[in-house]
């Protein structure tokens, strides 16, 4: 009767490619599903209703086109000058108070849940993201060349650091300049890691601050979000650089709740000096972060006096005593020195220790023989601090061997006899005949 339990609710895993995705999950993951319960008859004439569960595995699913290829047109923007620009996409030459009023809303808007899947870029490494993916205007589907997904939405799997481009292009893959341009549009500046937008133009109400939260967190971490409702301005500051990328094109001439055009631009420096202060203190936890990634767990564990795989603070502060001063009396090695000794340790392979062992060299068997190490005139408690802490590399430590060993042989070794030539030699004094 156990048995038969056990087979009735054991599961069935079954694959199924699905183009759209459940509610439940977006990505493709595992999901459940409940069949209609099926009867069972035993041996003794029982019935019996069992409800199997079905294990479904969603694979991934292919991105979908956001136009229609055949009706999709790229139209340049409308004459407001008498000079067009093709490097800015604008016209020049015209009334200022043109250039607000000719503002159009975006003709589409990116839907992340639907519009996000696999493409031909997810199979190039270092692939970049579509900029019509992000407008919402992207008319190839899973046939496009760029990736169709969130910056950074794969961050904290397995194996994922997150996406990372060269500091001279953004998300996109467009150059950026020196400078930014006068109105703090398009690419924006290398010079500058700048993580916050200029939202302008938005409908004053009572809960614009949720407002500006709900449209701005759907693409990515946003770390502050600062609203002026008096001038109907917001300060959008994004976790990641790539993230405040992709939203400034998302974004763009997209209306909130209440059909407005924004006006989404690059933010200046903030004078003020607590967000000075607030953005040295990130950048300095960046860099800390680098070099906590770039040295040794156990030196970064002794800087900052934690446990290091059992080992106890006071005493690793007492092996660096006894082994930073490398025989000296009195000397203290700096952390330079100290830095590079371990570092030199931990990266030496076995083998290269190995060769610079005393015992095992040939020339040191021949020359000395058998004979004991304290006859060679090193201390045998030295020898075993040198054997055991291994703060040098191999070659430094075959040649200090060597010396040792050869300074050793000079001041232990008793001086030469006179050979039996030199007691009668000859001068050429007439008194010695």
């Amino acid at each position: 009767m156990a048995d038969v339990e056990a087979a009735d609710t054991a599961p069935a895993v079954g694959w199924e490619d699905l183009s759209q995705p459940a509610p439940e999950a977006v990505d493709g993951t595992l999901t459940t599903t409940n069949t209609a319960p099926e009867v069972a008859a035993h041996a003794d004439g029982t019935v019996e209703k069992v409800k199997r569960k079905k294990i479904i595995k969603r694979k991934r699913r292919p991105a979908r086109p956001q136009q229609d290829p055949a009706t999709f047109k790229s139209e340049p923007p409308p004459q407001t000058g008498t000079i067009f620009n093709i490097w800015y996409n604008k016209w020049s030459g015209g009334d200022r108070e043109d250039s607000l009023s000719s503002k159009r809303q975006a003709s589409g808007r990116c839907n992340v849940s639907l519009d996000t899947g696999y493409t031909k870029a997810d199979n190039v490494p270092g692939s970049y993201f579509c900029i019509f993916f992000a407008r919402g205007l992207c008319p190839k589907g899973q046939d496009c060349e760029y990736l169709h997904r969130l910056p950074n939405s794969r961050l904290g799997k397995p194996g994922e650091l997150g996406d990372i481009f060269p500091s001279n292009v953004d998300c996109f893959g467009r150059d950026k300049f020196s400078d930014y341009r006068d109105d703090m549009g398009g690419v924006g500046s290398f010079m500058r890691v700048n993580r916050t937008l200029y939202v302008g133009r938005i409908h004053v109400t009572d809960d614009i601050e949720e407002v500006v939260a709900r449209h701005f967190q759907e693409w990515g971490l946003v770390e502050r979000i600062r609203v002026l409702p008096s001038r109907g301005v917001a300060f959008v500051t994004y976790v990641h650089l790539a993230n405040s990328e992709f939203a400034k094109e998302a974004m763009a001439h997209q209306p909130l709740d209440h059909n407005e055009t924004l006006n989404v631009r690059w933010a200046t420096v903030d004078p003020n000096p607590v967000a000075q202060k607030r953005e040295a203190a990130r950048i300095e936890e960046q860099a800390a972060e680098a070099i906590r990634r770039a040295l040794p767990a156990s030196y970064v564990a002794e800087l900052e006096g934690r446990r290091y795989e059992g080992h106890d603070p006071e005493e690793e502060r007492k092996r660096r005593k006894i082994e930073g001063s490398f025989g000296l009396k009195g000397y203290d090695a700096p952390d330079d020195v100290w830095y590079a000794s371990e570092k030199a340790r931990l990266e030496a392979p076995q083998e290269q220790r190995m060769l610079g062992a005393p015992e095992t060299s040939a020339e040191e068997g021949t020359e000395y023989g058998d004979a004991p190490a304290n006859q060679l005139g090193a201390p045998p408690a030295y020898e075993d601090q040198q054997e055991a802490s291994g703060i040098f590399g191999a070659s430094t430590l075959a040649a200090l061997q060597g010396f040792q060993a050869a300074s050793a042989g000079e001041q232990g070794k008793a001086p030469d006899k006179p050979a039996g030539a030199l007691v009668g030699y000859g001068s050429d004094s007439e008194d010695e005949e």
